[in-house]
């Protein structure tokens, strides 16, 4: 594919993965970012898998910098999901 098909696709995937984050009801907001962590895992096995096989060092940075967002991402989106569902336990009462 050349550069053109695949920068439009990405540029298609970012419209559609930012109006379906937005218009996404409170109440599905947990298991949306319980199945984004899902993705952003597969993102580190796929980026340490191609930094293994990668010849160049520019290569192996790349899949380096990957990893380590994919697991700011993983991280942040535990932080959020804990949050979220703190807000729907029942309070004690003294």
């Amino acid at each position: 594919m050349d550069f053109v098909s695949v920068l439009s696709i990405f540029v298609m995937a970012c419209f559609v993965g930012y109006y379906v984050v937005w218009s996404v009801t409170p109440a599905l907001h947990t298991p949306l970012m319980a199945v984004t962590n899902a993705i952003s895992s597969v993102i580190i096995v796929g980026a340490l898998v191609a930094s293994a096989e990668a010849i160049g060092a520019t290569a192996k940075y790349l899949g380096l910098l990957a990893v380590v967002l994919a697991s700011i991402n993983i991280f942040g989106g535990f932080a959020v999901t804990e949050r979220m569902l703190a807000m729907y336990k029942k309070k004690e009462r003294k």
